[in-house]
């Protein structure tokens, strides 16, 4: 009985006694019967080995009283199955994950295994790529399981998630466009943290040398940076800026974006900020080794300290350090081709 022996596979204890068995059997059995005969199949093939101190049930078929749950043999029994699953499926469903990891997420993962197999059977793989609710839809019929119900990671699991042809859903960028660069061969794009940055520059925008201000809206700006191509699609060698907090959450954005697309510090508003004084309170953030060290590299030896202090001792520099007229100066004011 394969579901018998699945259940087994995930039981957490070694031992189990007669009334937890029948209790762990009881959806798949409708007799004590059937039941017994079962349980002395798998005695019979060494997977439950009876704990002979505690004797056996007088009752006919007789069972055990304690059984020991043999797990190597169950893991034999998991390979077994893993293989008809391969003879099941679509080829392409990659099922070497399973082979490695706990039988119990075979279980959870099997009913979309199912629905997958039958969407590739019906449909093939697709060509062209569609927003992610409606892919997650035609495959699982639901359209948030991709995105909240673990099912993109599924997809990374069994190899498909780049074959599905999956089109990130979004925030959509938000930006200013400054008339007078958007024909130039070269553009300049600055992305801020924050929205009273953002509103400080926008009035200055013409008399800078960017296309575009964005407004990052802290971390949205990972995911909505994939849009960029589609928002503004002006054929050009585009050049990114980025200017955020100068704390660890703010460090952090920064990374996750410069892991996307290239991108420079706007090191003008970095260094006016760096020559004032900071503020506390941000003692609480965690700590991204990996982050923080990216970051410091664009710095000086002295700068690097600076910074690495000024986190230790949970102090930050918020990008309203600097005032809008100040903003507008730096922005206006510095050879930003000459950082390319």
């Amino acid at each position: 009985m394969k579901e018998l022996k699945e259940a087994l596979a995930l039981y957490p204890k070694k031992t189990i006694d007669i009334n937890q068995l029948q209790e762990l059997s009881s959806p798949f059995f409708d007799s004590y019967e059937a039941f017994a005969e079962e349980v002395l199949a798998l005695e019979e093939a060494g997977i439950l080995a009876m704990v002979k101190s505690k004797g056996r049930s007088p009752r006919k078929p007789s069972v055990a009283l304690h059984y020991r749950i043999q797990k190597a043999k169950l893991k034999q029994a998991h390979h077994h199955l893993l293989q008809q699953y391969r003879i099941q499926f679509h080829r392409e469903i990659n099922l070497d994950y399973y082979y490695q990891h706990d039988p119990k997420q075979l279980q959870k993962d099997l009913p979309y295994l199912r629905q997958i197999d039958q969407y590739i059977r019906t449909n093939g793989f697709p060509t062209e790529a569609i927003p992610t609710p409606e892919r997650s839809y035609e495959i699982a019929g639901d359209e948030k399981w991709i995105t909240e119900k673990k099912g993109k990671e599924l997809l990374e699991r069994v190899h498909l998630f780049d074959k599905m042809k999956i089109m990130p859903v979004s925030e959509p960028l938000k930006y200013a466009i400054n008339p007078n660069q958007v024909q130039e061969p070269k553009q300049l794009h600055l992305i801020v943290e924050n929205k009273t940055t953002y509103q400080g520059l926008l009035p200055a925008i013409k008399q800078t040398a960017f296309a575009t201000l964005i407004y990052g809206s802290g971390k949205t700006i990972i995911q909505s940076i994939e849009q960029f191509n589609q928002q503004y699609p002006i054929t050009a060698d585009h050049h990114f800026f980025y200017f955020g907090d100068i704390d660890r959450e703010g460090i952090s954005i920064w990374h996750s974006l410069a892991n996307k697309i290239e991108l420079r510090l706007a090191f003008p508003f970095y260094r006016a900020c760096l020559a004032k004084q900071p503020a506390q309170g941000k003692a609480y953030q965690r700590k991204r080794e990996g982050a923080e060290d990216a970051f410091l590299q664009w710095f000086d030896q002295q700068e690097q300290r600076q910074i690495k202090r000024l986190l230790a001792e949970g102090y930050y520099y918020p990008q309203e350090t600097l005032r809008t007229k100040e903003l507008q100066q730096i922005w206006e004011g510095s050879n930003w081709n000459d950082m390319i």
